[in-house]
């Protein structure tokens, strides 16, 4: 969400209709590219922080 709001909505949207087009315009082109993501949250750091929530992943 963030890269959208920086590449994409950049500025005030008129209308629901203005955004959608400009968000599928957006997204076909970053396909296009076939950008990557680079997850910083790994697995690993999702079950030391989310220990509490989820008591399955204790042992």
């Amino acid at each position: 969400m963030s890269v959208l709001t920086r590449q994409c909505l950049a500025e005030r949207m008129e209308d629901m209709q203005r955004l959608e087009n400009e968000v599928t315009a957006w997204a076909e082109k970053r396909n296009a590219k076939e950008v990557k993501v680079d997850w910083r949250f790994t697995t690993d750091n999702a079950r030391i922080k989310l220990k509490k929530l989820c008591p399955s992943l204790q042992e």
